[in-house]
């Protein structure tokens, strides 16, 4: 097989849908081995670990929770919904109105970069590995309006376009959050690795309730984040003496 047949065999390939690729494009893009940078950044749970107040996995699981239940994670299920949803209208001035107010919807700077470097990330290796017009299109968009990408806003655009399930998408998103969290704390408190599975296991329930609300949401103005004391660690660990995560 020539050069020239075996592009021409992975195109067609990338084409195919069905359950089968649904999953595997999902498995893809939610493993911790995907280009994002995921596991250099811990969302305040650094500091929290330093101060104490995460330091087994009991506490692990509550403050995963807590980001899944009010945090960045309740706002970002919202996000990718209500992006996704845009995407699909082909309603650019709704899109861009979502991830506008995703992008500055952070509690710190770190949250910030945590989230949009994530975004920028995730959404050129989508790009470049799984091409589409839509997905050019909808990047360029937002760079012409100067509005930065957001993780759940680039995991929609990538979603939209490749006619991804929402539910399947949004509940893959928030086990990647939820598991990036419990790696970190795995190795901050530290903990084992089977109570790292058993932290992932507790979750589950939680990251189902937030996929529900999000797919409740019908307005970026009905999204919102209660969860100050993690922006505080956050903005607490900007100044941390040791760090080993940029968040």
């Amino acid at each position: 097989m020539d050069m020239d047949t075996a592009t021409t065999g992975m195109a067609i390939a990338t084409d195919m849908a069905g359950p089968e690729t649904t999953l595997a494009r999902l498995l893809a893009w939610m493993s911790p081995s995907f280009p994002t940078g995921a596991f250099s950044y811990s969302h305040g749970l650094e500091m929290a670990v330093e101060d104490g107040r995460v330091r087994d996995l009991s506490t692990l699981v509550d403050f995963v929770s807590t980001v899944l239940s009010r945090g960045a994670g309740h706002a970002d299920a919202a996000f990718l919904v209500l992006a996704w949803r845009a995407c699909r209208e082909g309603d650019d001035d709704a899109l861009a109105a979502v991830a506008e107010r995703a992008a500055a919807m952070r509690g710190s700077a770190e949250l910030a970069l945590e989230s949009q470097a994530q975004g920028r990330a995730f959404l050129a290796t989508v790009r470049a590995a799984w091409p589409r017009p839509a997905l050019v299109a909808a990047g360029d968009m937002l760079a012409a309006r100067g509005i930065e990408v957001a993780h759940p806003v680039a995991v929609a655009i990538a979603g939209a376009a490749w006619d991804l399930p929402l539910e399947a998408l949004l509940l893959a998103h928030l086990h990647a959050v939820a598991a990036n969290l419990v790696s970190a704390g795995v190795r901050l408190v530290p903990l084992g690795q089977t109570d790292g599975q058993r932290a992932i296991a507790a979750l589950e329930e939680e990251a189902a309730r937030a996929a529900a609300r999000g797919l409740s949401i019908a307005s970026v103005d009905d999204v919102f984040s209660t969860a100050p004391a993690i922006d505080l660690l956050s903005i607490r660990h900007e100044t941390q003496y040791t760090r080993l995560f940029r968040s």
